[in-house]
């Protein structure tokens, strides 16, 4: 059932996901996790495609809005469509800061933070190991 986004959120099943990822995406996508800035494999990356959730598969965001940050983590200025990323407060580690979260299935994702480029001011700051390039796609 959709919840009127036209995302229909989806059960994850942990065991298949402890199977199927590495440890480091198991870590980041389902307990909040953030890899090591300047390691993730889409730091630097060019390609052209659509950035999918590592998890479900839902495409979240377009190579055509990353930007190089500085930050060590991929950046984008905004996702295909708000409905495809969940943003709440994360109050974790002594911080205030906006957690981005795939609305299909809840994947960790990264953070949003306001000091972005324009047209959006916005730095989806997100954790490589939490999405898959479709270079197909672009």
């Amino acid at each position: 059932m959709s919840d009127g986004t036209g995302i229909s959120p989806i059960e994850v099943d942990e065991d298949e996901l402890r199977a199927r990822l590495t440890p480091e995406q198991f870590e980041i996508t389902r307990r909040a996790g953030t890899e090591r800035a300047f390691t993730g494999a889409y730091v630097d990356s060019k390609e052209p495609g659509i950035y999918r959730c590592l998890v479900c598969d839902l495409e979240l965001f377009r190579s055509d809005t990353k930007y190089d940050s500085g930050s060590g983590w991929p950046s984008f200025w905004e996702p295909i469509s708000p409905e495809r990323v969940t943003l709440q407060e994360d109050r974790s580690h002594g911080m205030v800061r906006t957690e981005a979260l795939c609305a299909r299935c809840g994947s960790h994702l990264g953070h949003v933070f306001p000091d972005g480029p324009q047209p959006t001011g916005e730095r989806y700051c997100m954790n490589s190991a939490s999405l898959r390039l479709d270079p197909s796609e672009g």
